[in-house]
């Protein structure tokens, strides 16, 4: 019999099993322990995987979005931005087939697309000079409904009255890199494939890329505009937009008809000489807390008031139904005059929308903010919009995830220029959180398999594309699972163009399945490849 030790005198590490079959005969012999169904289920993903990657397939005229939070829809915009595609989902067992089914690769790349996915309608939702924006959707109610933004820069002839410009006295001014729009939101439901509503914001600027202006918790939308420092808020009821407030020069809703019926001198709201009453709030917050505790701190705070009363709302997201967290910055970071607007100072507020008070308030560089990011990163992200287990791989549900951040914070730290308060500075930089832009992926879990986060992440965002596939191993075992090819670009790209170029790659991994879509772009061309499983590939890997 083999010693269980080397000849070094250290154990050998024992494997467990791999076979598919024996882990499903345990799980039917073996009860888990209570509450860890879901992390024991979730283990199978390390059998099956996606070991298979067909390389720049044919696909129709469309901008690929993403999956619904429930896998069964995946939607995309047209290629004049005016329509939204909704595809069904047909699973990874067809695709499977097909691959077995068909000997030429090229028959193979025709057809796979049409395999996969289903195309169940299309719905023209922007309206006239309007185009959506593809970076931006929001899916509520489970996947039954989803939420797309449209915009169009506002016309230089006849240009917008005053009024329409700055409709309060924080208004800011529009720039070249900054300019004004129109916007329109839609919900359209993706069973029937009908506009539902619509709703629009003329002259004014919300950041969509990135869903970075609008945040959905639950039923609970907000929107920001930037450009009038207000945030609207809505409930989603049936598929329509429900205005529930509006919190910038009011806060209450009743706020603005007490204004009017006062025996107060009135005048254009732009030039109002009345602090916001947002801005009142957070100016009482930091009186009440840090400047009324002795004379030297009322002078300072009389010092900096100048400085508080220039801050801008720049971004914002729900930390559930009623607490609002806001990032405030200087009038030259919100309209982007900065190069680097997250190395500029800027405040955390967390506002109560139902109390209209200041909970919280914290600086970028904030040790006890950063203490509650790491800890409760799960709350400030709230990944998935429905009822399933939530797993997020963060900071604080991931220990992986945890050293992994921790390391990044102690190079920031040794690194020149650096150190701690530079560190938190770089850290807190991610929030506010974009709502929704975190995979659910099991494949992304950093529990069960660990691979290069330079190149893709449960983050989703495009990351540089390496000339190496991207290999994944698995936790429990160590051994070589799969690998995702994206150094293949196929024959629509000139390589020597290739080699030139910044390639960049955007993963869109399924919720649940062993499936995902990569988009690469090189000089304005996109390949899509398809990452997916087949048994019985053999040794090779991609096509």
């Amino acid at each position: 019999m083999e010693s269980p030790r080397s000849c070094s005198g250290i154990p050998r590490r024992r494997i467990p099993n791999q076979n598919l079959l024996t882990r499903l005969r345990r799980r039917q012999l073996v009860a888990c322990y209570p509450g860890t169904h879901w992390h024991a289920a979730r283990q199978f993903n390390e059998c099956i995987f996606p070991n298979f990657t067909v390389v720049n397939i044919e696909k129709p005229a469309t901008f690929l979005r993403k999956f619904s939070p429930d896998g069964r829809h995946f939607i995309g915009f047209s290629l004049d931005q005016s329509s939204l595609e909704i595809f069904e989902y047909q699973g990874p067992c067809l695709i499977a087939g097909l691959v077995r089914a068909t000997r030429d690769p090229i028959e193979l790349k025709q057809n796979i697309f049409k395999t996969a996915f289903r195309l169940k309608c299309v719905t023209h939702v922007a309206p006239e000079r309007e185009h959506l924006n593809r970076e931006c959707s929001l899916f509520a109610e489970n996947g039954r409904y989803v939420v797309v933004a449209s915009a169009a820069l506002v016309p230089d002839n006849p240009y917008p009255f005053v009024h329409e410009v700055n409709q309060n006295n924080e208004s800011l001014p529009p720039t070249a890199r900054s300019p004004l729009e129109d916007y329109t939101l839609h919900i359209v439901d993706l069973h029937t494939g009908l506009l539902t509503d619509s709703k629009a914001f003329k002259c004014d600027k919300i950041f969509l890329p990135h869903n970075q202006g609008l945040y959905l918790y639950d039923d609970t939308l907000a929107v920001l505009s930037v450009q009038h420092q207000t945030i609207h808020v809505f409930s989603l009821v049936g598929g329509t937009f429900v205005a529930v407030r509006r919190i910038g020069r009011f806060c209450y809703e009743d706020d603005e008809i007490t204004w009017m019926t006062s025996s107060v001198d009135r005048c254009a709201p732009h030039k109002d000489a009345m602090t916001n009453a947002l801005k009142h709030r957070l100016l009482t917050h930091v009186w009440k807390t840090e400047a009324s505790s002795s004379s030297s701190r009322a002078r300072l705070f009389f010092k900096q008031f100048d400085y508080f009363e220039q801050l801008r709302i720049w971004k914002m997201q729900l930390l559930d139904s009623r607490l609002l967290l806001l990032r405030y910055a200087t009038e030259d970071v919100v309209l982007l005059k900065h190069p680097d607007p997250n190395a500029q100072a800027s405040l955390f507020v967390v506002y109560d929308m139902e109390t209209t008070r200041v909970v919280a308030m914290y600086d970028n560089t904030s040790e006890q903010l950063y203490d509650l990011f790491v800890r409760f990163a799960d709350h400030f992200r709230n990944a998935v919009p429905s009822n399933r287990p939530q797993f997020t791989c963060s900071s604080s549900s991931n220990v992986h995830a945890h050293h992994s951040q921790l390391r990044f914070k102690k190079t920031i730290t040794k690194a020149k220029y650096g150190g701690p308060s530079e560190a938190v500075k770089r850290l807190l930089a991610q929030l506010p959180i974009s709502a929704q832009s975190y995979s659910t992926s099991p494949y992304l879990d950093l529990s069960l398999f660990s691979y290069d986060e330079k190149c893709v992440s449960v983050l989703e965002r495009p990351k540089a594309c390496g000339d190496f596939p991207i290999k994944f191993f698995s936790r429990e075992s160590g051994l070589l699972k799969f690998r995702l090819h994206t150094e293949h670009l196929g024959t629509q790209v000139n390589p020597a163009v290739a080699a030139m170029a910044r390639r960049l790659v955007a993963f869109t991994f399924h919720p649940t399945d062993p499936f995902a879509v990569s988009v690469q772009r090189v000089n304005g061309e996109y390949v899509v490849s398809f990452h997916f499983r087949v048994f019985g590939c053999g040794n090779a890997d991609w096509i």
